[in-house]
Formats: C-alpha cells, sequence, structure tokens
C-alpha cells in the first residue's frame, strides 16, 4: 500500500501540492489526472525521493520513501526522458537496468521477447544511441525498461504522450495485463480521459495541486470527468 499523510510541497510561498490523506492499496490500477500544474509530476516525484517534501511524508510498503531507499528494489518509474542514459543503445540500457534488478541478460532477452510488437521494430537492434530515437521511442524504451526485473509498484507519467495510435492501443494492453496481477501496483497520470479510464480502475482528480475527485472507475467516469473539467 502506498499512503501519503499530510503532504505538502511548497516553492517560496506557493503551494503546488497538498494532499491530507490518500491512501493507494496494494493491486490498485490507479489513474491521477488533472491539468498542468496540477500536482501530478510533484506527486509522482515525491514518490520516487526525486525532491522533498515541504510537510509529510509518502510511505511505499510502510517504507517512508524520503528517509529509506529500502522501497527501491520493488519500485519502478518511467517519468521523462531523463530516466534515460543516451549514450547507450538500447539493448545496453536494458541489461543495465537488468543488472541493477538482479536479471541477467537471458532474463532481459526474455522479457524482451514479449514486446516485439510494442517496439514494432523500432528500438531492437537500430545501432542507434537512446539520444538518437525518436520521443516516442525514448518512450518505449523507458515503459519496458521499468518492467524488468518484476516490480511490485510501477509509475509511468504521461506514457501515452508522444506515442502513436498503434503503440497508445498496444500499452493500454500491456498496462491492462499488470493490472490484472494483484501483486502488482500500478499508478499512471494522463491527461488523456479516454485512456486512463480504460486501464485504471480508480482515478484522483488533482486541481491545483489538492484531490478535489476520488472515482472508482465505472461507465459514467468518462463523462463525469469530461463534465469537470469542461467547467
Amino acid at each position: 500500500m502506498i499512503t501519503a499523510q499530510n503532504l505538502t510541497k511548497t516553492y517560496g510561498k506557493a503551494p503546488v501540492l497538498q494532499i491530507e490523506n490518500l491512501e493507494i492499496p496494494k493491486g490498485q490500477s490507479f489513474g491521477l489526472v488533472g491539468n498542468n500544474g496540477a500536482g501530478k509530476t510533484t506527486f509522482f516525484s515525491l514518490l520516487l525521493d526525486l525532491i522533498q517534501p515541504s510537510t509529510g511524508h509518502i510511505l511505499n510498503n510502510e517504507v517512508q520513501v524520503n528517509s529509506s531507499e529500502a522501497w527501491k528494489p520493488f519500485t519502478s518509474a518511467f517519468i521523462d526522458e531523463t530516466f534515460l542514459i543516451g549514450y547507450l543503445t538500447p539493448e545496453e540500457y536494458f541489461y543495465f537496468i537488468g543488472e541493477l534488478r538482479g536479471q541477467n541478460k537471458a532474463d532481459v532477452d526474455a522479457l524482451l521477447a514479449g514486446f516485439e510488437d510494442f517496439f514494432h521494430g523500432e528500438i531492437l537492434g537500430q545501432k542507434k544511441y537512446l539520444r538518437d530515437l525518436s520521443k516516442g521511442n525514448q518512450k518505449k524504451a523507458g515503459i519496458v525498461a521499468s518492467l524488468i526485473g518484476n516490480p511490485e509498484v510501477i509509475i509511468l507519467d504521461e506514457p501515452f504522450a508522444n506515442l502513436d495510435p498503434t503503440t497508445q492501443i498496444r500499452l493500454k494492453g500491456i498496462i491492462k495485463d499488470l493490472a490484472s496481477n494483484k501483486d502488482v501496483t500500478v499508478l499512471v497520470s494522463s491527461h488523456d480521459l479516454i485512456h486512463v479510464t480504460e486501464v485504471c480502475e480508480r482515478i484522483v482528480v488533482l486541481n491545483k495541486g489538492e484531490v478535489v475527485r476520488d472515482i472508482e472507475t465505472s461507465k459514467e467516469t468518462l463523462k463525469e470527468l469530461e463534465s469537470f473539467f469542461a467547467g
């Protein structure tokens, strides 16, 4: 379970995140939506200990993320291309992540074989560095790298952005497969309300850093979200 308690982040005098209490049960497919500046990436950055909270804390499976690194072996993420190592080829990067997560090359190759359709012949065997790939292909590589080592918590920030429609559809299938494993907690932020309602069983709406909706996904969720953002 992931728990945020009395969590705030302030820059100067401007609060960008204020969450009194938020609990994400183990095995839940959790969606986070909101306009630009709503606090989505700030929340994920706090969850990954990339920035420090102004007050409060986050617990990841009972580990306080800003005071211990014990959460790292079971948690993975892809936020943006800064998570990549640009001077490596995709293969080199995958093997490097595999080593960090106790996977040998055979383990990594076995996982990659399951993503041939997702890669669409544009990632492996291209003799290109990650920095030379398109934004969409960098995202593909980063998402798949986040799945190496059987993580229990997977965090994906705007995973559908910069992907073509075919790849978006394939990615939705990947996320749904992950979400079907009740030992895996998947957190997804997205501006695409349609995609997030299709892959997440619960959706939280952030507005100016605060939780303003907490919705169990149903057939009416998309209309509810569209109504909210239409103002």
